[in-house]
């Protein structure tokens, strides 16, 4: 059986997609946290309170890895670039173990095998 046409690769893509698809929305989310810190936006303006409210919950676990470094009303935000780089991992990790599920024949298992010797 071809592992293309396998009955598990379809729902395998589908949740490499939403993965995918979560991860985008984190990263965008706090990479618009890092750029309005650095740029030093107004915190009262509400588009600014949204993106910081978001974001907040998950920069949170990293909050105190790394002080924040502040220039003349700019805060360059390491923790915000910790976590950028910790959920692209988590999120690598995730489409590993959707791949290692996926069905694949005795030929190119035993391929595989050999590629990792």
């Amino acid at each position: 059986m071809d592992s293309y046409n396998s009955s598990s690769t379809k729902p395998l893509f589908k949740g490499t997609q939403i993965t995918w698809y979560i991860l985008g929305f984190i990263e965008v989310l706090l990479a618009f946290r890092f750029a309005m810190k650095l740029l030093g936006a107004n915190p009262g303006a509400t588009f600014t309170d949204i993106i910081y409210s978001l974001s907040g919950v998950f920069v949170y676990p990293f909050i105190s890895v790394f002080r924040t470094t502040n220039v003349s009303g700019s805060v360059f935000e390491w923790t915000t670039i910790l976590a950028m780089f910790v959920y692209w991992v988590i999120a690598i990790g995730i489409i590993r173990i959707f791949l290692m599920s996926k069905t694949v024949s005795t030929p190119e298992a035993a391929v595989k095998m050999e590629n990792q010797e």
